[in-house]
């Protein structure tokens, strides 16, 4: 490992991708310490801590939200546009042929397509996170700085995207989940801190509790980050000419977790608009709709509740987004074009059956892998009591499968500079 820590320093290409990393989130870091107009600080401070919403909110900002910063909106407007594309490519043929069949220009379109659709977006969750601090008191400005506000909010947004990009481009890593890796990790000081300052001798048990709860999810996302199932590939021998092709074996690899942290955010996103509108309407001078937001509004409020719809609503947009994204019925007809077969299983129809059949099964292992990662801190919090991390099981997830993605991003471009 040391030795590959020396090669990266030493290797110019190496070094100044890092420096280059390092340098836009540092940029990154410096926008998300600058507040917008009309904040009091010390308001937010006591509604952040005591609002669950903002507080999964922020993981996605990539810690951004918790000083009301200019990008608080994070990487959260792009997410959710990369997400409503892949959506729409069940709904209209042209954009999922653009996206499947048309190889990098086409890949590159459908990306540009959701940068477009990032900035309405960014107006519109800017709007609704704003209004909602507004009313709940936090901040209080008028039309003008309402209006400045959500422009700029919005503006941050799109930079961020933009500096995404450029990681992606000239950096190391995917830069989307480095900024939010790196939102979380930056929360991991203020996190020990606190609970530092309520540390007592009685809380000795708790915490090693918490320590070994943590060290165990570590290594249960690494392995189910990395496991995969592999199905065996056969190419039939073709003769051309006077040479013989084919004849060769490979895998088809097939991952545990195919789906990524994806039907997270879906649960997320469908638990969590509840909330928020019902917060609009929780002082209302209707007295039915008032009846309503606050039943929803304690239905959430409830641990076990709101726990057993999270739990599931992953499961099932594990199944979900994993049918949107793998297509068993393509590969069969790209490996029955390429002359490759998978032993004992006819090619075409019966191939992508058994596919299926195979992605069913293992999906189900990851799918509940991604529900009880996902339920994980509100266990974590009645087993051992610490409320002071807010980490929780996804942002686990995320910090492990960055690292472990930029560590084979890294030994990629090692390899290309060494000789066994």
């Amino acid at each position: 490992m040391w030795q590959k820590a020396i090669l990266i320093f030493k290797d110019p290409d190496i070094r100044r991708k890092f420096l280059y990393l390092f340098g836009l989130l540092a940029v990154f870091r410096l926008a998300a310490s600058v507040p917008v107009l009309g904040m009091n600080r010390q308001l937010f401070e006591n509604y952040f801590n005591s609002n669950e919403l903002l507080g999964l909110l922020n993981i996605f900002s990539g810690g951004a939200l918790d000083n009301l910063s200019i990008v608080m909106l994070g990487l959260s407007p792009y997410i959710t546009a990369s997400i409503i594309m892949q959506l729409l490519t069940m709904i209209f043929p042209s954009l999922k042929e653009m996206y499947q069949e048309e190889g990098e220009a086409g890949r590159r379109k459908f990306n540009q397509y959701s940068r477009l659709l990032t900035v309405p977006l960014a107006f519109i969750q800017g709007f609704g996170l704003l209004t909602l601090l507004s009313r709940q008191g936090v901040v209080q400005f008028g039309w003008f700085e309402m209006t400045a506000n959500m422009i700029i909010v919005a503006a941050g947004a799109v930079f961020l995207m933009w500096i995404g990009e450029l990681i992606s481009e000239y950096g190391i890593g995917n830069g989307a989940s480095i900024m939010i890796f790196a939102g979380i990790v930056a929360g991991l000081p203020l996190g020990v801190q606190q609970m530092l300052a309520t540390f007592t001798a009685d809380q000795v048990p708790q915490v090693l509790a918490f320590v070994a709860i943590s060290v165990i999810t570590v290594l249960s996302v690494v392995v189910i980050s990395e496991g995969e199932r592999p199905i065996p590939i056969y190419y039939a021998k073709r003769i051309r000419g006077s040479r013989m092709y084919g004849g060769s074996s490979t895998n088809l690899p097939l991952r545990v977790n195919q789906a990524g942290v994806i039907p997270i955010i879906f649960a997320i996103s469908i638990l969590l608009f509840p909330q928020m509108i019902a917060g609009f309407f929780t002082a209302a001078q209707n007295s039915v709709v008032r009846g309503i937001a606050l039943l929803v509004s304690d239905f959430l409020a409830n641990n076990w509740l709101y726990g057993g719809a999270y739990f599931f609503l992953v499961f099932i947009f594990t199944y979900f987004y994993t049918a949107i994204t793998f297509d068993p019925q393509a590969i069969s007809q790209n490996l029955q074009r390429s002359g490759a077969f998978v032993p004992g299983i006819r090619p075409g129809t019966p191939t992508a059956n058994f596919l299926a059949h195979i992605v069913n099964r293992i999906t189900l292992v990851g799918g509940l892998f991604l529900a009880c990662i996902a339920v994980l801190p509100i266990i974590v919090q009645g087993a051992t009591g610490i409320t002071s991390f807010r980490i929780g099981g996804t942002a686990i997830l995320i910090v492990v499968s960055v690292v472990i993605e930029t560590a084979k991003q890294v030994q990629a471009q090692l390899s290309l500079r060494s000789y066994e």
